[in-house]
């Protein structure tokens, strides 16, 4: 009789044991497929919602970025005037990383064919400094030795980063190009932009809210 009632034991004790198994794998499962669908969202949201440089940052999980949408102003294909592309940023407070990080999205060019450039590829941002509503712009000497030339590519070139910033940044009124530090006489000896520029809405074609 003992010996039955140790048998039925044994089996109560097995029977919990497995069940014990059973919870802890679906815990597992359930952890995991949270996981697999929080990643999944992150990375379908960071595709509808491109980075403004082009590059697709590390997805950290469980945190999710604010973004805030820009308006970046590329050149025709026929260097005659500026037209805005919708874009999405990384939200942030400081007024300097958001002209730095427009800046870098004008380098990197627009999204669209139909659009064109209005800074060589090649240029890097040095750094930007706001101070009593300008904006100062320091690029390497790549915006010199890579710039097509041309009144008119200077033009937009310029205005397509005056208008950007100052569109975007209500705090900057004026935008001042520096290279390598210093102030910059002319890109391409046809504009003289040792002086800092306003916003130039005459360029401006299409949507201008």
């Amino acid at each position: 009789m003992g010996s039955k009632k140790k048998s039925k034991s044994k089996q109560i004790k097995a029977k919990q044991k497995k069940k014990k198994i059973q919870i802890f794998y679906l815990s597992l499962i359930t952890l995991i497929g949270v996981g697999f669908l929080v990643f999944f969202f992150l990375s379908l949201f960071d595709y509808i919602y491109p980075p403004a440089d082009g590059k697709r940052a590390a997805i950290v999980p469980m945190v999710k970025k604010e973004k805030q949408k820009v308006k970046l102003y590329f050149s025709d294909p026929n260097e005659r005037f500026l037209i805005p592309e919708d874009r999405y940023i990384p939200d942030v407070e400081s007024s300097n990383d958001k002209v730095r990080k427009l800046v870098k999205a004008l380098i990197s060019g627009p999204g669209t064919a139909d659009l064109a450039k209005t800074l060589p590829g090649k240029t890097s941002l040095r750094e930007v400094k706001i101070k009593d509503g300008i904006a100062y712009i320091d690029f390497d000497r790549n915006l010199i030795d890579f710039h097509p030339g041309g009144s008119a590519s200077e033009m937009l070139t310029i205005y397509s980063l005056t208008n950007t910033i100052i569109i975007n940044v209500p705090s900057v009124k004026e935008v001042k190009i520096l290279v390598d530090g210093k102030s910059l006489k002319t890109i391409k000896g046809h504009i003289d932009t040792s002086k800092p520029f306003t916003i130039n809405r005459e360029l401006i074609v299409g949507n201008h809210s």
